[in-house]
């Protein structure tokens, strides 16, 4: 079991616009082998840092999901509306 941490800062405005996308991101990453769970956090002292952990059963099923047209296009959507590029950590227990 690995965890993914995505670190996001989104534009100031598009709050509602990256919301709506994390929704369809989150419907479609359910269905992908290997993802488990996963969460949404907004920064308590700044809402335009959002922070998103998701559980995967391994590196390999979260490098699969990572390189699947469904995200890339996804990110796609959301590059726009981000200041600066997502940060990607991956824990291991």
């Amino acid at each position: 079991m690995i965890k993914v941490i995505i670190e996001r800062n989104i534009a100031e405005g598009m709050e509602s616009t990256y919301e709506q996308i994390m929704k369809n991101m989150l419907r479609t990453m359910v269905e992908a082998p290997g993802y488990t769970s996963g969460v949404n956090y907004k920064d308590a002292k700044n809402s335009l840092h959002r922070v998103i952990i998701t559980n995967w059963q391994s590196e390999t099923a979260w490098d699969q999901w990572k390189h699947t047209e469904q995200r890339g296009a996804l990110i796609a959507a959301i590059k726009p509306i981000l200041v600066g590029d997502e940060k990607i950590t991956i824990l291991t227990a």
